[in-house]
């Protein structure tokens, strides 16, 4: 009838509207993980471009082994082992008169050039052909550091070892240095199970992604 209202029954209950609030939120986590998964997609295409060298040569001035940590003791770790056994490798092949063992105390109290020192020369390099760069905390400084190391001393090219996984990051560091250079993968010892593996190659890519997106700029060092 007209002038009466009508009131849902007992059983009924109105649909409550939708807060505004929520609907932002729910946005802005939408596009949150769409910026974060570019960012992720474009770190995995550069490294998947990252050139191998930027020279045609094959003897070199020094080889560069790029630090990681030591365990708790001050011991080798088995990835340490791996570069450092390829560094000596490559120079028992000659294809450099010396290496530049790299790395400070970043994640640990050992300085990992120290450590790496001491397998060199447990492995018959003499300590005449190495040379400790102690200082640096990240792969940045690696390349930076050891490339003010050789042009200190007149070096202009150098072979860059590594871990297969970090070395697309590290050419795309070297390539901003001064130095004639190509990257060399140091195998590693003993097998890794799928999950670590899987585990190690994210994070490897995270690590990508911040340096494009914030550490090229944050971090930069003139050599």
């Amino acid at each position: 009838m007209p002038g009466t209202s009508i009131h849902p029954g007992p059983g009924r209950r109105q649909k409550p509207k939708p807060r505004r609030g929520h609907a932002w939120l729910r946005r802005l986590i939408f596009f949150g993980f769409v910026l974060v998964a570019g960012v992720l997609v474009w770190a995995a295409v550069e490294r998947f471009l990252a050139p191998a060298s930027n020279t045609s040569q094959d003897h070199f001035d020094a080889i560069v082994v790029l630090g990681t940590p030591a365990d708790s003791d001050g011991n080798p770790t088995p990835t340490l082992l791996s570069r450092v056994t390829e560094g000596v490798r490559e120079y028992e092949r000659g294809i450099a008169p010396r290496l530049i063992l790299t790395g400070g105390a970043a994640h640990s109290q050992s300085i990992e050039a120290d450590v790496m020192a001491e397998v060199a020369k447990a492995q018959g390099v003499p300590a005449s052909a190495i040379v400790e760069e102690r200082e640096a905390l990240d792969t940045i400084q690696n390349a930076c550091y050891a490339s003010r190391i050789m042009k200190d001393k007149g070096w202009n090219s150098a072979e860059v070892v590594s871990s297969p996984e970090h070395l697309p990051r590290a050419a795309m560091i070297f390539s901003t240095m001064p130095v004639s250079w190509r990257v060399h993968p140091a195998p590693q010892l003993g097998p890794r199970g799928d999950i670590l593996q899987a585990a190690i190659a994210a994070v490897e890519v995270a690590k990508t992604a911040r340096y494009l997106v914030w550490a090229q700029w944050r971090e930069q060092c003139q050599p």
